[in-house]
């Protein structure tokens, strides 16, 4: 059996045409950018699960207030390891709720957790842990 040339080169644009399409949705679909807030709380779990604890200290709490926006409240910390010192800020307004702020401290010890991989990437507090 023979198959036109012509009808051969419609299944074969036809088919280019279906992966092109294919192609642009899953490229589409992966491109979709998390909300910063859901990014955040990835992040955090992430450190939870991998991460390592060390002693720390609490340098300060701040109440920042962004031009119309939900207060932010900043625990500034500091942690050392393998002798670098690093010094951190997190927003726990996410647990502003579960915690009596009022118990937190300048100086106060706390625990913190580090992404052994990147000891930059710290967390003092998350969903399922709370280093104060």
């Amino acid at each position: 059996m023979t198959t036109d040339p012509l009808t051969l080169l419609t299944y074969v644009l036809l088919a280019t045409a279906v992966l092109l399409i294919a192609t642009g949705l899953v490229w589409r679909w992966k491109s979709r950018r998390l909300d910063p807030a859901e990014a955040e709380r990835q992040r955090r779990l992430h450190i939870n699960r991998v991460g390592r604890i060390v002693e720390g200290r609490v340098v300060e709490l701040k109440d920042e207030v962004a031009d119309g926006q939900a207060p932010a409240y900043l625990l500034v910390y500091k942690y050392e390891v393998r002798g670098v010192e690093y010094q951190a800020a997190q927003d726990i307004g996410f647990v502003r709720h579960r915690l009596d702020l009022r118990r937190v401290a300048s100086g106060q010890a706390a625990s913190v957790k580090y992404d052994p991989q990147r000891p930059t990437n710290s967390i003092i507090l998350c969903e399922d842990w709370s280093g104060v």
